[in-house]
């Protein structure tokens, strides 16, 4: 083979696997607006972070109507988190890099107050994000997928 030949198809080769490289090396870490998998309407902005390898997601901003309360409380919430503000709260806690997922960790469903186990997978070359939350088993439980914001 020519020299020029074979550097063009190196250079081919490197072209395509980029992508597919930066696609498993994204991280969840980054602001993620979330979608109510009922009503298919994005319900909230969330600020994922990582800390140690341990990632922890707070909400920074809520999508409310003009007439729902603007900055509504977590009344239906336990122990420390009962009766405080939802903006701001860390609702996705204890999530590590297991393949090419994190797992063990929780999130909190501000609407009920109840925390269930979660764990996360990265879509799409980090654009979106599958969001499982589950009690006992992931079969047992429901989905989200959150956008990308930044």
């Amino acid at each position: 083979m020519r020299p020029l030949a074979h550097a063009a198809i190196l250079t081919f080769a490197a072209a395509l696997a980029a992508p597919l490289a930066w696609a498993q090396d994204a991280s969840p870490v980054g602001l993620w607006k979330t979608i109510d998998d009922a009503s298919g309407k994005p319900t909230a902005l969330i600020r994922i972070t990582e800390t140690q390898g341990e990632l922890q997601g707070k909400i920074e901003k809520l999508f409310r109507t003009p007439e729902e309360d603007q900055n509504p409380k977590c009344t239906l919430c336990q122990g420390a988190r009962k009766d405080q503000p939802i903006v701001g709260m860390t609702i996705v806690s204890g999530l590590r890099k297991n393949g090419d997922e994190y797992t063990g960790g929780e999130i909190l469903d501000p609407k009920n107050g109840k925390v269930y186990k979660s764990k996360l997978s990265i879509h799409e070359g980090g654009k979106k994000l599958e969001v499982r939350g589950y009690v006992g088993v992931p079969m047992f439980g429901r989905s989200q997928v959150w956008l990308r914001q930044e």
